[in-house]
């Protein structure tokens, strides 16, 4: 039951987006109409997107700076490359811990991720702070766990104007 008293934060997974919607559907995300449906009329506290900036930084700051006009705060991180060029690039668990810090001051977090490894953060929320948590990805790469521990799984692909096709 979403009201115009609840108080919303939002967190999402740049890279998890990003790869999905390109993958499954050779399209962007219209971050402004994404934001807009999330949101859906309450009171929006917080909106961050963790970002890994790459070792070729080509076409990333327009990025960036199209995902600040969309109303986001951004959170990046430079591309970790191991000896022997393995690469890590992700924001678990900050956005996480930043999840936690904010969930006393909020109502409803709203994870934009699919990735499964999000569960036990969504049942901390939920059981620990007495959060509702909404999971937001698309349905063909969201794990089935993180599905079934939100209190409501968004299916991207089914909102109006949020794939932008390339």
């Amino acid at each position: 039951m979403k009201r115009k008293d609840q108080r919303v934060g939002i967190f999402i997974d740049i890279q998890n987006l990003y790869h999905s919607s390109k993958n499954l559907y050779r399209a962007r995300v219209n971050y402004k109409e994404l934001m807009k449906a999330l949101v859906s009329n309450r009171q929006l506290i917080s909106a961050t997107a963790y970002v890994v900036k790459s070792e070729t930084a080509a076409g990333e700051a327009s990025f960036f700076d199209a995902l600040i006009k969309s109303g986001l705060e951004l959170r990046s991180k430079d591309l970790q490359i191991y000896p022997g060029g393995m690469k890590k690039a992700d924001w678990d668990v900050g956005m996480a811990v930043d999840a936690i810090r904010m969930s006393d001051l909020l109502d409803v977090v709203i994870l934009v991720t699919g990735d499964g490894d999000f569960v036990p953060l969504v049942e901390y929320l939920k059981w620990g702070k007495g959060r509702t948590v909404e999971v937001a990805a698309f349905s063909r790469s969201a794990s089935g766990k993180i599905k079934e521990a939100a209190d409501e799984f968004i299916e991207l692909e089914k909102l109006p104007k949020i794939l932008l096709k390339k």
